[in-house]
């Protein structure tokens, strides 16, 4: 008698896994980082800039994700076959351009610009690796954005990063990734962000 393998995601057997990949997924991530340093740049003139970032890098990339999602170009939002990941990385770069050349046009506040740069830097990054290995944008996103945290706002903002070890778990837990690529996504957002936000700012 045959039997068949068991569902890749295991979110009945653990709410919690579920919870941080979907509750802590990249765009809720990008939101919080755009509007803290909006904030942190010009105050709430600043967060009107944050949210024009959290737009083009955060929620077209979503709908963009989901369109495709609905027409079967990919399984779902967290584009878990890798493949689908180098036709998905590409659309998203586009906007972040885009968003980009808006906020050096209409002289945005230079941190929230750094920090677009810093997001757009990442992907490529991601994409370079994504070409031969499935690395994990969920932890890139999330230790990227504490780490940004931390640079603006001082060393308390690391302790956030539990919250990037919770959202490495539930993607290992869930077997969308292995721990190996959870540790580098998470040390690449870190260092790609890092150093491209510090740099620029």
């Amino acid at each position: 008698m045959t039997h068949s393998l068991p569902a890749p995601e295991t979110a009945a057997a653990s709410p919690l896994a579920r919870l941080g990949t979907d509750g802590l997924e990249p765009k809720n991530w990008i939101t919080a980082i755009t509007l803290l340093t909006g904030w942190h740049a010009d105050r709430l003139a600043g967060v009107g800039w944050g949210f024009v970032a959290a737009l083009f890098c955060g929620i077209i990339p979503i709908l963009f994700i989901k369109w495709g999602e609905r027409r079967g170009h990919w399984g779902d939002r967290h584009i878990r076959r890798r493949q689908d990941r180098l036709l998905v990385i590409p659309g998203i770069m586009v906007s972040v351009a885009v968003c980009i050349t808006l906020l050096l046009v209409c002289n945005a506040p230079n941190e929230v610009t750094a920090l677009v740069a810093a997001m757009l830097a990442s992907l490529v990054a991601v994409l370079a690796i994504t070409t031969a290995w499935k690395v994990s944008v969920h932890t890139a996103v999330s230790s990227g954005a504490v780490v940004v945290a931390t640079l603006m706002y001082g060393p308390w903002a690391l302790a956030a990063y539990p919250l990037v070890a919770l959202v490495g778990w539930s993607r290992v837990r869930l077997r969308d990734h292995t721990l190996a690529q959870v540790l580098v996504g998470t040390a690449l957002g870190a260092v790609t962000a890092g150093c491209v936000f510090g740099l620029m700012r």
